[in-house]
C-alpha cells in the first residue's frame, strides 16, 4: 500500500513539474516591448493538495502584483475606483513573469513571483476608469515631528516623541517615500523653541539645511483634549505646500493610536507624493524627431533611453534614409517638459523646424 501511494505521490509530482515547464514555455517570454512596470517579490502560499494546481498559484500571484502595482502608481482615493477586475483584465496586462524561488515545507508550497505589466496597457486600463498614474519615484525626506501641547505650551522633538520614535518602524513595502529622522541636536531643539510662537510660520531652514536634503516634511502635532490637528510643511525643492488635518479620539500614550495616525500621515505624504508625479495620459503629444545614422551606438541608446522614460508613452520609425533615422514619439507632457527630461541624457535638439535633429 506504502509503495501504491509513493508510486501516486511520484507521479503527481511528475505532472506538476511538466505542467511547470509548459506553463513558462507558454507564458514567460523575454520579448519586452519598451520599459514595463516590473513588480517583484510577490509571495503566494498554497497547501500541496491532490487538486493542486500551479495554474490557480501563478494566477493569484498576477492578482497580488497587479494590487501591488496600483499601491505604487494610483494615490489612496483612485485606488477605491477599482473596486472589481477580472482575472482575464489583469492577465491581458501581463507581459511578463518569472520564479524567485520556490520551495516545499510541511506540504505547504512557497513561491516567489516577478511580474512585468506593460506599460501602456495599464495605462489604457486606467484612463478608461478616469485615473491617472505616477511616476512609480523613490524619494527621501528629512522628516521632522514635533508634538505641541497647547494646554501645556510645551513641545516634544525627541525625548518622549513616540512619533518620533515609533515612525520608521510601520511601513508598506509599497512605501515610495524613505523618511530620514534628525539627529538629537540641543542647538535644534533650542531654535525650535525659540520659534514657538510663530511655529507655524517659521521655515525651519536653519535645522533642515545641515541634513542636505532638498526634501522636507514638518510635522507640527498639536495636542489638546479634544482633537489632533496636524500641519503638515511639506518642501520639495523650492516649493511648499501646507497640509492640515484633523484626527479625533488619537491617545498619544497608546500605542495603537500612535501606529494608526503614522499610517494615516504616510498615506497622506504618499499620496501628495504621487500627485506630484502624475502622468496626464490624456495628453499624447506627436513629437517627430530624426537622428544622423552615422553613429548606430548613439541610436540604440536614443531608443534605449526613451524606452526607460516613464512619459514616454510609444515611439516608433516612420521612415529613414541613408543620412537619417525618423521617429514618432508619442508624450504625455508638453514640448519643454520632453525637452527637459532628454536633457538629463545630454540630449540637445534643434527645434526650429517641425521635424527636431539630434545635435
Amino acid at each position: 500500500m506504502k509503495s501504491i501511494n509513493k508510486f501516486i505521490h511520484l507521479k503527481f509530482l511528475y505532472i506538476f513539474f511538466v505542467i511547470l515547464s509548459l506553463n513558462i514555455f507558454f507564458f514567460s517570454t523575454t520579448k519586452v516591448e519598451g520599459k514595463p512596470f516590473e513588480v517583484k517579490e510577490i509571495e503566494v502560499s498554497r497547501p500541496f493538495e491532490i487538486n493542486f494546481d500551479k495554474n490557480d498559484v501563478i494566477d493569484e500571484g498576477f492578482k497580488k502584483g497587479f494590487k501591488k502595482l496600483l499601491s505604487l502608481i494610483v494615490n489612496s482615493s483612485d485606488k477605491k475606483k477599482i473596486n472589481k477586475i477580472k482575472l482575464n483584465e489583469i492577465k491581458g496586462m501581463v507581459e511578463s513573469f518569472s520564479f524567485e524561488e520556490e520551495n516545499f515545507i510541511d506540504d505547504i508550497y512557497n513561491m516567489k513571483m516577478s511580474v512585468s505589466f506593460n506599460k501602456k496597457k495599464v495605462f489604457r486600463y486606467l484612463e478608461e476608469k478616469n485615473i491617472f498614474p505616477s511616476v512609480p519615484l523613490k524619494n527621501k525626506f528629512l522628516f521632522i515631528p514635533i508634538v505641541i501641547d497647547e494646554k501645556k505650551k510645551d513641545l516634544l522633538i525627541f525625548d518622549n516623541n513616540k512619533i518620533f520614535e515609533e515612525w520608521n518602524k510601520i511601513s508598506e513595502e509599497y512605501n515610495l517615500i524613505e523618511y530620514i529622522l534628525p539627529t538629537e541636536d540641543l542647538e535644534d531643539i533650542q531654535i525650535i523653541k525659540d520659534n514657538y510662537e510663530l511655529i507655524e510660520e517659521y521655515n525651519f531652514n536653519e535645522i533642515t539645511n545641515k541634513y542636505y536634503l532638498k526634501d522636507s516634511i514638518i510635522a507640527l502635532i498639536f495636542k489638546n483634549e479634544k482633537e489632533l490637528r496636524v500641519l503638515s510643511r511639506i518642501t520639495v525643492k523650492d516649493n511648499v505646500i501646507l497640509k492640515n488635518q484633523t484626527f479625533s479620539g488619537i491617545n498619544l500614550k497608546d500605542i495603537d493610536d500612535i501606529h494608526n495616525l503614522i499610517k494615516n500621515l504616510k498615506l497622506i505624504y504618499e499620496d501628495y507624493w504621487k500627485n506630484s508625479n502624475q502622468i496626464n495620459t490624456s495628453i499624447k503629444l506627436a513629437l517627430n524627431v530624426k537622428l544622423n545614422n552615422s553613429n548606430k551606438n548613439r541610436i540604440n541608446n536614443f531608443e534605449k533611453n526613451l524606452h526607460q522614460t516613464d512619459l514616454i508613452y510609444d515611439f516608433f520609425i516612420t521612415k529613414f534614409d541613408s543620412k537619417f533615422t525618423f521617429y514618432q514619439i508619442i508624450f504625455n507632457g508638453t514640448p519643454d517638459n520632453f525637452l527637459k527630461i532628454m536633457n538629463t541624457f545630454d540630449y540637445d535638439f534643434d527645434t526650429q523646424n517641425k521635424i527636431w535633429i539630434l545635435k
